[in-house]
């Protein structure tokens, strides 16, 4: 199969596994004990917070507290700042095309009472930065939550400006950089970021593992209770295998230069490839603003969903993201919230690319693709007639 797919979830790369081995295999100590096995155990999580850290161009490793995914990290940051926040502040501003790991727990806050504001985004799905200064002049916002990378159309946000924005009015800045990590750089300084979201398994690490990082002097309650592992925010015997794995993945990607590099050269001969053999193909999200290896379309006629399950055992591609809970015929909230066309939102398809996509997959991919949507449209058209 060729696996168009990365954006869902990436391979777990051979030195990430070969570092959770290690410590499934030899060294299981419980990194709360004081026995040698105990010390070597919290050893390798120092070790790993410092590398992740530093991944992120945090100040220090005790910024960073381990999780068991992005989406609890995301409800963490939202969940955990606001309900530290000071009473004069009860207002939480989220973009229109956040995850639903962000979306959800602000809806939850919204339901006990606080006042949420969805700022909007442009066509290109791109905050509007007029709109968000708007939104924070009233002066009581706790938290701006924006995403660093959309995880459907690729579009880069200004998160540098946004951080800016939200310092100026005193709100605390989140970013979910779950899906930019690896693919772009990010610095959590440089975006004045207050909070960041990792997640392990858009990035060659496995599913079960993520990070947050927590700007020091940040105000936070934890989510659950119990001893005082993770800084007393996230307690739990830590995953000291998976925690291996996420620094292994972290240190493969700050050395992954070149693939990043050819990645965009391939996204865009996959794109001027399509839209040749495919008249009235649409390109959605921001052409320049976007991650190197997504590329984002939609069909001119017929079901994304109906071509993707006729090239399901040979090509993996998705209609959207993996983890939206929309209903399988309802537009993503992403295509509703920069003005698609009913058309364009059936339509939607993600191909998302890897450092291990090669040119020769794509020489494949390309024919079945358009293949399988001339067979699709012939249906449509042959029903349209019926």
């Amino acid at each position: 199969m060729i696996y168009l797919d990365y954006n869902a979830t990436t391979p777990v790369h051979p030195q990430v596994r070969e570092a959770i081995n290690e410590h499934l295999e030899r060294e299981f100590g419980n990194p709360s004990s004081s026995h040698a096995k105990g010390r070597w155990a919290k050893a390798v999580i120092d070790d790993a917070r410092a590398h992740v850290a530093a991944s992120v161009g945090a100040h220090s490793p005790s910024e960073i507290v381990f999780t068991a995914s992005a989406t609890e990290a995301d409800n963490l940051a939202i969940l955990g700042a606001c309900t530290a926040a000071s009473a004069q502040r009860r207002h939480l501003i989220v973009s229109a095309v956040e995850h639903p790991a962000v979306m959800e727990p602000a809806l939850q806050l919204q339901r006990q009472g606080w006042r949420l504001s969805i700022a909007p985004v442009d066509r290109d799905g791109r905050l509007i930065l007029d709109a968000l200064a708007g939104l924070l002049a009233a002066g009581d916002t706790a938290l701006v939550s924006v995403m660093h990378a959309n995880n459907e159309l690729g579009t880069i946000q200004p998160v540098v400006e946004v951080g800016q924005l939200a310092k100026q009015h005193g709100a605390l800045f989140h970013v979910d950089a779950a899906q930019s990590m690896g693919k772009i750089p990010v610095d959590a300084k440089v975006m004045a970021a207050d909070l960041l979201t990792i997640a392990g398994h858009k990035m060659y690490a496995p599913k079960g593992i993520g990070a947050l990082y927590i700007r020091q002097g940040t105000p936070m309650h934890p989510l659950m209770y119990g001893a005082s592992q993770e800084g007393g925010l996230r307690p739990g015997t830590e995953n000291v295998p998976y925690i291996a794995g996420l620094a292994a993945a972290a240190r493969l990607m700050a050395n992954a230069l070149p693939a990043r590099q050819r990645m965009p050269r391939l996204r865009d001969q996959l794109q001027d490839r399509l839209v040749a053999a495919i008249p009235g193909l649409t390109v959605n999200g921001s052409q320049w603003h976007r991650l190197p290896n997504t590329l984002h379309v939609s069909l001119p006629v017929g079901s994304a969903r109906a071509v993707i399950a006729l090239l399901a055992d040979d090509i993996a591609l998705s209609a959207g993201a993996a983890c939206h809970s929309d209903g399988a015929r309802d537009p993503s909230g992403v295509m509703r919230a920069i003005g698609a066309t009913m058309q364009q939102a059936n339509g939607a398809i993600r191909l998302s690319l890897g450092y291990d996509t090669t040119l020769q997959e794509l020489d494949l991919a390309v024919p079945l693709i358009v293949a399988a949507y001339a067979k699709h449209a012939e249906d449509v058209v042959r029903r349209g007639h019926a």
